[in-house]
């Protein structure tokens, strides 16, 4: 089993993945993700950071959750990477990983979208991890798609996800049962990837965009910010 998958394990509380799923992990969990990278000296702020992810959230009860930060992974000399959150001037270190792991920014994505969601809608995390797991190693979408990168078009994939769409208990999770998870990747982008975007639509009979989580690596075309 790969030592990526392992902190999978530990983070999401995964299971023995089947054969299946095998397109869907290496996609979502590439290892090699940061292969390549420069190793950056000195300070920990986003300026000096390897890759800088843009980090909008929007659309949570608890006003101080949302909001715009930065999230700067930094590639140290002795092969580990730290993840460091920003928002404005201050931050807040995230972990500290072996780069040989693959990029930790998906494990931080998947754990917030999961702490967020069930913390609007008051459900048990440990129920819609489980959902989120099954999905990741199930009903994965997998598409082409043609994404702006540093004023050039790339090829890329779309990684898409709806845990609860299959749900025994759809009916009572009112909008939260169409959160949606998509992952966009491409081995022209450093780190992997390109974005990583949850969303939840709004609540029928209520105005607004419902939740939206979205991690977009810097320098990624703003038209096609999510």
């Amino acid at each position: 089993m790969r030592v990526l998958f392992l902190l999978a394990l530990i983070l999401l509380g995964f299971g023995e993945r089947p054969s299946m799923a095998a397109e869907t992990y290496d996609l979502l969990f590439r290892e090699t993700a940061l292969k390549g990278l420069e190793q950056v000296p000195g300070g920990s702020d986003a300026g000096q950071s390897t890759l800088v992810y843009d980090r909008v959230i929007s659309g949570i009860d608890a006003g101080q959750a949302g909001g715009r930060f930065s999230i700067g992974l930094r590639i140290k000399p002795d092969d580990n990477v730290d993840m460091t959150l920003h928002q404005g001037t201050r931050s807040r270190a995230l972990g500290n990983y072996p780069a040989s792991v693959g990029n930790p920014v998906i494990m931080y994505f998947l754990e917030s979208v999961l702490a967020e969601i069930a913390g609007q809608s008051g459900g048990s995390p440990f129920y819609m991890r489980n959902r989120i797991k099954d999905a990741l190693l199930r009903d994965a979408e997998v598409v082409p798609v043609s994404r702006r990168y540093r004023n050039r078009d790339i090829a890329a994939r779309q990684v898409t996800i709806r845990p609860f769409t299959k749900d025994r208990a759809r009916e009572r999770m009112g909008a939260i049962s169409q959160l949606a998870l998509a992952v966009t990747v491409s081995d022209e982008i450093p780190g992997w990837y390109y974005s990583l975007v949850a969303t939840v639509p709004a609540a029928t009979g209520k105005a607004g965009a419902g939740y939206s989580n979205s991690i977009t690596l810097k320098g990624a075309g703003e038209e096609d910010r999510p």
